[in-house]
């Protein structure tokens, strides 16, 4: 099988190294996160490099990179050369996957499988975003478009057909959870929500839904972002100015900026209440010094995401069936491999059969007076279809040896092929 991986690139094998949530906490996380700006330095730099077909997705509990390589190492390189964190910290939380087991991880991760909360779905369209990066910047080869193609594909039918994703069970979701198990009285409490990505759009969504609290006002330091998710919701929209303020007014503050670094400390607390602070970003957008007042509860993404329920346990019962559906399309995946491996000998064969015929056909129309051309070809023509099918499914056997029996028929019929990418 190792074959089939290195595509056109000589001594290239196709890897999937990262850190997730598993081994590294959020802190760790954090110095190995990616945001749009560092993400496309990596691709750039992976170009320099002469790394030729790659994507890098990071989230909140992932940072990884998919792609070809002489060394998992180039791959680990550019995440540490674009991240805070250092080489020898990311190896002591790494995976490193290579060939059909990283085939086999990005499946898991694109389907929900590997993710914090099972079944949550929101990571394929990171994976399908930076799979269109990478593309626009053309790095991204045959192998790597089909087998991202694939992961969508299973995505959508897990989704279309199991319960994997049933249910209202996600971050944003545990949040309200959490809000709802904190007070009593839920729907009165003033919330103010600060930061108006994914996260902080999909909690606010919650909180109406689930709670049905109106009382919640949006701040994000792009206002108009924040209007068009008012509207929508028929919220309030304050400056970004006004922060410590609101805060000083607010019950609950869900914090969800995307930064990099820590957009809220005790300096912007000045409370006369109880303040219940939910903080969702990776890295941290809160800093661990507003646990000096007595008067905060600092609650992390990490701990939300331990929030279990039934939900979850019935998600459970359908992992044999997204299971089952992964390992169908993974086959039709490896099938297309090995087809892509052997279809330019296929092709030789074909023309080296069809210069025989036509070398036969001219023989045969001197030498005999009433030769019938017309039906001399479609009879030649139906056996070279026969005959290379019949080679064709040989090469598609699970229990051929590929290399060796393309070197044969090569060597057979003095075939020369040239595999493009």
């Amino acid at each position: 099988m190792k074959n089939l991986f290195m595509e056109h690139f000589k001594h290239q094998t196709f890897y999937a190294v990262g850190l997730s949530y598993k081994k590294a906490d959020a802190e760790v996380r954090g110095k190995f996160s990616l945001d749009d700006t560092a993400k496309q330095k990596v691709l750039e730099q992976a170009k320099r490099e002469g790394l030729h077909s790659l994507f890098v997705i990071s989230t909140c509990n992932r940072t990884e990179i998919y792609g070809f390589a002489e060394h998992p190492y180039q791959l680990i390189k550019l995440i540490c050369d674009n991240t805070q964190g250092t080489v020898e910290e990311f190896q002591q939380v790494a995976y490193i996957y290579k060939n059909k087991d990283a085939i086999d991880f990005l499946f898991k991760v694109g389907t929900g499988l590997d993710s914090q909360i099972l079944g949550d779905f929101e990571i394929i369209s990171q994976i399908r975003s930076s799979f269109v990066q990478s593309k626009n910047q053309q790095l991204v080869n045959a192998f790597l478009e089909r087998l991202a193609n694939a992961v969508i594909q299973a995505s959508k039918r897990i989704k279309n057909e199991t319960n994997l994703s049933s249910g209202a069970t996600s971050v944003s979701f545990a949040s309200v959870q959490y809000i709802l198990n904190h007070f009593e009285q839920a729907d009165s409490k003033k919330v103010l929500l600060f930061g108006t990505g994914k996260i902080g759009r999909n909690t606010c969504e919650n909180l109406v839904k689930h709670i049905e609290n109106k009382n919640i006002t949006l701040i994000n330091r792009t206002k108009d972002k924040a209007e068009k998710i008012a509207g929508k919701f028929h919220l309030t929209v304050k400056d970004y100015t006004q922060l410590p303020e609101e805060i000083q007014q607010s019950d609950v503050l869900v914090v969800a900026t995307g930064a990099m670094n820590p957009t809220v400390d005790k300096a912007l607390l000045n409370l006369k209440k109880p303040l219940l602070i939910l903080d969702l970003s990776i890295p941290k957008n809160v800093d661990e010094n507003v646990k000096d007042n007595p008067m905060v509860t600092l609650v992390h993404l990490d701990y939300l995401s331990q929030i279990t329920d039934e939900t979850l346990e019935k998600r459970k019962l359908d992992i044999p069936a997204a299971e089952a559906i992964i390992q169908e399309i993974t086959q039709e995946f490896l099938e297309w491999m090995k087809a892509r491996k052997f279809a330019p000998t296929i092709h030789a064969l074909k023309e080296k059969l069809n210069e025989i015929k036509e070398t036969e056909l001219k023989f045969q129309k001197k030498k005999l007076q009433n030769f019938d051309e017309e039906q001399a070809e479609i009879i030649t023509s139906r056996l070279i279809h026969k005959i290379t099918t019949q080679f064709a499914n040989h090469l598609k056997d699970s229990d051929t040896m590929v290399d060796e029996s393309i070197e044969w028929i090569e060597k057979v019929f003095q075939l020369e092929t040239s595999l493009t990418s």
